[in-house]
């Protein structure tokens, strides 16, 4: 028996990286799926693969700044797929700039993709679980949220208000049944980390216990867990930390 069979879930980033590795994992849990990035190329390829299990996957481009845009996807996915139950809140920017030299556009536009872009999925699929009678939030963090890191403020900055906002919506949103958590990766290898330099990514290897980077793969059975019943029905208001021991709270 699959672990999210008739369950609905939407996902934002999933073109690639953790988006993309969890979107896999909840198509063969049965889970019907309808896949937002920015990249509609990688996006459509990940639907086409998902489709393939049996599910029904959807791919729709959309930017996460845009309210009206994320506003549109989620009705369009109730519609499509009979509500929401599951959302993820994948998609995010990363880039390494010192704070000496941060631009005010630079940050914005880190704050605008990274934390506002969770609000505004949050915002617009949570009406439709409300209506369904229940549903999972689950928004992807950093470990740097909690622990900091240089030459990433803003980022930085953004993942740690992703932790505040889904502990705010926890306690908000559990008299409707919702469950809200995040997920606070360590480095992964995906294309997001690319940017960032070889040193960077040097001193950061030496610092974790486990002595590697993760896997997508490797994060996205935490998504599923938290999506998932019995397993994921205690949690809420947590942020789980798949992150080679780089956070031990």
């Amino acid at each position: 028996m699959t672990q999210l069979h008739g369950k609905t879930a939407v996902i934002t980033g999933a073109g690639s990286g953790i988006g993309a590795a969890i979107a896999r994992l909840y198509a063969s849990e049965g889970a019907n799926l309808f896949l937002l990035d920015v990249d509609k190329a990688q996006v459509d390829a990940v639907a086409v693969e998902c489709s393939s299990t049996g599910v029904t996957a959807v791919a729709r481009r959309v930017d996460v700044m845009e309210s009206d845009d994320v506003r549109a996807a989620m009705d369009a996915a109730a519609e499509l797929l009979g509500g929401i139950d599951i959302l993820v809140s994948s998609a995010g920017i990363l880039d390494e700039t010192p704070f000496l030299e941060l631009s005010p556009e630079v940050y914005d536009r880190t704050m605008n993709v990274d934390l506002r872009g969770v609000f505004l999925a949050a915002r617009w699929a949570a009406p439709h679980m409300v209506k369904r009678g229940g549903g999972r939030i689950i928004n992807i963090s950093s470990q740097l949220g909690i622990k900091g890191g240089t030459g990433l403020a803003h980022y930085v900055a953004a993942k740690a208000g992703v932790i505040g906002l889904t502990k705010a919506l926890a306690l908000e949103l559990a008299p409707h049944s919702i469950l809200v958590n995040a997920i606070a990766p360590g480095p992964i290898f995906t294309p997001l980390i690319e940017g960032l330099s070889d040193e960077w990514k040097a001193a950061k290897q030496a610092e974790l216990p486990v002595g590697r980077f993760g896997t997508p793969e490797e994060v996205a059975p935490t998504a599923l867990l938290l999506a998932s019943s019995p397993g994921g029905n205690l949690y809420t208001g947590q942020t789980l930390g798949p992150n080679s021991g780089d956070v031990m709270p």
